[in-house]
């Protein structure tokens, strides 16, 4: 079974900054992108942002573009997420995806609460 491991999340005031970073447990594992979803209650699912390995491509929601900063290693199967000015509507469980091309596979999630 492969795993993701996100760590990172914590409790931060508005203005503040976190990194999350998310692991594979599989050194093997082929992924087309990594990804990052977030979550609130009483909200869906929602994109926050992703690399694509091929051309190395970053992209962002607008909700978090300019704040929040990806980076990862393709051959480690890692990836970060620096967050910056963090707001309390950012507050939410964080998820990393790995993407195909076969099966996608969920971490469990880190919480991060932005108080204001």
């Amino acid at each position: 079974q492969v795993l993701l491991v996100e760590s990172g999340g914590g409790l931060v005031q508005a203005g503040g900054s976190l990194r999350l970073s998310c692991a594979a447990s599989d050194s093997n594992l082929t992924t087309d992108a990594i990804l990052w979803f977030r979550q609130a209650p009483g909200k869906e699912r929602e994109f926050v942002g992703g690399i694509h390995w091929n051309g190395s491509r970053l992209f962002y929601d607008d909700s978090v573009k300019g704040r929040f900063t990806i980076s990862g290693d393709s051959a480690k199967n890692t990836v970060n997420l620096q967050m910056n000015n963090l707001k309390p509507e950012d507050t939410a469980v964080y998820y990393c995806v790995a993407a195909g091309p076969g099966n996608d596979y969920w971490g469990q999630g880190t919480q991060v609460t932005v108080s204001s």
